[in-house]
């Protein structure tokens, strides 16, 4: 029961166990002293005098918002009764307005109310306790219509599947729809059989480009930050529908209408239709996986000289650095007490030590097993993978996937590589890969204005033996492939404003060198240096970055005391409107494709976006037109100084397709 009861009857215990409480009493009764809350400290408050007042103002809101305290701007503690300025006006306006809730009896009233509104817009909130909806109008009272949904038999409201009809009216119909990320509503909208083919707006877009900070936040944070009701969604919807379209400028207008909304339909339907896995192909992996990673265990057992967790990193660093001795003088983290045995750590090592050589072997399988093999099988339905792709979570407008995260498949190994052979086309068909030649390069070609990257490309030139024969200060025809390998890091590394310490790490040679090669390839390159500069000035100057269709980039790390942090947001600032106009690109090439692919009738579908590279699942018969649009598309989806140039290749699998 407690410590007196156990002292009460010592004698009914036996052995160790007895000793070691006989012997530690004095201590098991001070540990329970300072594990008891002293209730009786002499106090000459009120509890009530503890309160918080509401004493902070509506400028620290602003602040919490851009430092992302999104835990404080839900705490009751602003009082913005007391502010006088027109945004806070604007707000309370706005908040102020009363919005009456209307339940329905049958689904029959709120289809009437949507037919005889006039209303252009329409805002849908979906949630698993109540579908809500509100006409946007210009009437002094909003009227909010709510259906409750039924989970069990004595709630109150509709079962979902009552609610087809009133999706029906909304989603079919000729009003504009605003709702808060539009592809998850159409999911939701599936085991209805509904399609979302009334006009719509997404907030969660739109956000993402007004703010310009490339997060994703809930629809709760966004209404707690406005001070609007979290209950009243559809309402609260409109008034923020309304406020980031107002804050979107002409180019950011122009990219949510023609690239991000037309965006949001494709997604939807390459998430439907999924990509095939080939299971027999997956199960052979996870057993040849498991055998290596079983026999890497007992291999370094043996040279260890004993069994231990091989993931522990406290056991490890023992066995490594105190046992076996390996690097000299290595000493232990000051903060933690322990050894690093980190990836990065461990490589130091690697050529000493056959140990370290199969613990890093074995940690690669062991990722690649666990995310890639395992972590695949139970994402696995009717023989597909079905991701999910996201169009706010990256701050250069690159789309993101998860469950299962086909962006971050590696392919610079063997294995990584290997790994596409499970992604295969359906029966019958064949996977066409395109892939964008060095668009990257080909976009600082264009920004820059660089006369000697441009005309390069123009004449179809190898960019990376031009590079080195510049760097190198050899003829063209001399650039061997070694030449050729340390200049296309340099190209790339240019790209993210790489050091001389990491291009000296890239390419093993030491930073005085890099050093070197980075200064020569700017001599040749001015123009380049100059643009790469020149994003930073006007990065500092207007706290962002731009892409090539006006995306917008905000760099608050360059106005952070820390140098590190700074340092980051200058190669930010290089890198953003190269990759973040790659992003558009593509995002353009996958309207226009699927555009084409609709309009002539094929039977194709675009199943897989990764990075620069799109992947359609394709009949045999249609593999040549195909091949055509996919070209097409891609290479002219933008104009630039330069041409875009696709690689394309067909497959049964994804890895026959490289």
């Amino acid at each position: 029961g407690d410590v007196d009861g156990i002292y009460a009857h010592i004698d009914e215990i036996t052995g160790a166990m007895q000793r070691r409480l006989t012997e530690n009493k004095e201590t098991a009764y001070f540990s329970k002293q300072l594990a008891t809350i002293n209730v009786d400290v002499p106090l000459d408050i009120q509890l009530n005098e503890c309160i918080l007042k509401k004493t902070f103002n509506s400028s620290l809101k602003d602040k919490f918002a851009e430092l992302e305290f999104k835990s404080l701007l839900t705490k009751d503690i602003f009082d913005e009764s007391a502010e006088n300025d027109t945004k806070l006006e604007e707000k309370a306006e706005k908040r102020m307005k009363t919005v009456v809730e209307i339940m329905p009896s049958t689904i029959a009233e709120g289809i009437a109310a949507i037919e005889q509104s006039k209303a252009e817009y329409i805002a849908c909130s979906l949630r698993a306790d109540s579908f809500r909806f509100c006409l946007a109008d210009e009437q002094a009272e909003a009227k909010e219509y709510v259906f409750p949904i039924m989970v069990g038999l004595l709630d109150v409201g509709f079962y979902d599947y009552q609610l087809t009809p009133l999706y029906k009216a909304v989603f079919e119909g000729k009003k504009r729809v605003i709702s808060y990320n539009v592809k998850d509503m159409m999911h939701l909208l599936t085991p209805y059989e509904v399609v979302h083919s009334a006009p719509y707006e997404d907030v969660s877009i739109l956000k993402c480009l007004a703010d310009g900070l490339g997060n994703t936040d809930k629809l709760e944070f966004c209404l707690q930050y406005f001070g609007l009701s979290e209950k009243n969604t559809a309402y609260g919807l409109i008034y923020l529908f309304e406020h980031y379209l107002s804050n979107l400028r002409d180019a950011e207008g122009k990219l949510y209408k023609e690239v991000e909304l037309p965006l949001v339909k494709v997604l939807y339907d390459m998430e439907k239709q999924g990509v095939c896995v080939n299971e027999a192909a997956l199960r052979e992996f996870s057993v040849r996986y498991n055998e290596e990673l079983s026999a890497l265990v007992e291999k370094i057992y043996e040279l260890a000289g004993e069994k231990f967790n091989v993931n522990s990193t406290q056991q490890l660093g023992k066995i490594l650095f105190d046992k076996l001795k390996i690097g000299a003088g290595v000493k232990k983290n000051k903060e933690s007490k322990n050894y690093k045995t980190t990836a990065e750590e461990l490589e130091k090592y690697a050529d000493e030590s056959e140990i370290v050589r199969y613990l890093l072997r074995y940690r690669k399988i062991q990722k690649i097993n666990s995310t890639y093999i395992e972590g695949f099988k139970p994402l696995i339905k009717n023989g597909k993978v079905h991701t999910t792709y996201n169009q706010c979570n990256t701050q250069t407008g690159r789309l993101s996937s998860m469950n299962p995260n086909l962006q971050n498949i590696p392919v610079r190994t063997e294995e990584g590589r290997e790994l596409r052979k499970l992604f295969t086309a359906s029966e019958g068909n064949v996977l066409i890969d395109a892939d964008y030649s060095q668009i990257e390069l080909r976009l600082l070609a264009h920004f820059s204005g660089c006369k000697e990257l441009v005309k390069a490309y123009c004449e179809g030139k190898d960019i990376h033996a031009t590079t080195a024969s510049q760097v190198f200060n050899v003829p063209l025809e001399a650039v061997s492939s070694d030449m050729r390998r340390d200049a296309k890091a340099v190209n790339f590394g240019i790209i993210y404003g790489i050091s001389a310490f990491g291009l000296a790490s890239d390419l093993g040679i030491s930073s005085k060198k890099a050093k070197e090669y980075i200064d020569r390839y700017f001599e040749n390159y001015s123009e380049v240096k100059n643009y790469m500069h020149s994003n930073v000035e006007k990065a500092k100057a207007n706290g962002y970055v731009e892409t090539l269709l006006g995306r917008r980039r905000v760099i608050n790390e360059l106005r952070a005391s820390n140098f590190n942090v700074r340092a980051f947001g200058e190669r930010a600032a290089m890198n953003m409107p190269l990759q973040g106009s790659s992003a558009d690109i593509i995002k353009i090439a996958m309207i226009n494709v699927v555009n084409r692919l609709d309009k002539g009738g094929y039977k194709a579908k675009l199943v897989l976006q990764v990075h620069d590279e799109l992947i359609i699942d394709c009949p045999q018969q249609e593999v040549m037109e195909v091949k055509t649009i996919l070209q097409e598309e891609m290479e002219n989806a933008v104009s630039l100084s330069v041409p875009l140039t696709v690689e394309v290749n067909v497959g049964k699998t994804w890895f026959e397709t490289k």
